[in-house]
């Protein structure tokens, strides 16, 4: 009978212990030294960029700069260089896509201090991305 009632408490004690614990909201900070992701690519508001886009896919691509009219097409493993642009410009922004509705994939990089590549590769979940937007204040946005 002291055994029964011993294993009762002990169940009894264990189950409100847990209980109180499992329900609290703990935040514990730390610091993001080696899970903080890449940096977001930055230029200096004004500053001449660059634009080079690299068609990784197996098929022609079209571009549009959006103060351009009409697009540009990208053949598989070209290269090409815009003029470059005045950061300050009012949000300059690429579009890119694929006449047979495939999606890609932007990765863009800053391989110098004027430079922003951008290299377009299949993707094989839809959407993907659809533009790069190289905002007035120097951010890079991948949409």
């Amino acid at each position: 009978m002291f055994m029964l009632k011993l294993v009762s408490a002990t169940l009894i004690a264990t189950t409100l212990i847990l209980g109180t614990f499992s329900n609290q909201n703990v935040v514990v900070a730390k610091t993001c030294a080696s899970k903080c992701g890449k940096r977001p690519i930055q230029y200096v508001p004004g500053q001449l960029v660059r634009l080079e886009v690299i068609n990784k896919t197996p098929r022609a691509l079209k571009l549009q700069k959006t103060e351009s009219s009409g697009f540009i097409q990208i053949q598989p493993g070209q290269t090409l260089r815009f003029q470059q642009t005045q950061v300050t410009e009012p949000n300059m922004s690429l579009l890119f896509w694929d006449d047979t509705g495939r999606a890609l994939t932007a990765n863009v990089s800053k391989p110098n201090f004027a430079t922003l590549r951008v290299e377009l590769r299949p993707n094989w979940y839809q959407p993907g991305d659809r533009s790069i937007y190289l905002r007035d204040d120097g951010m890079v946005n991948v949409l």
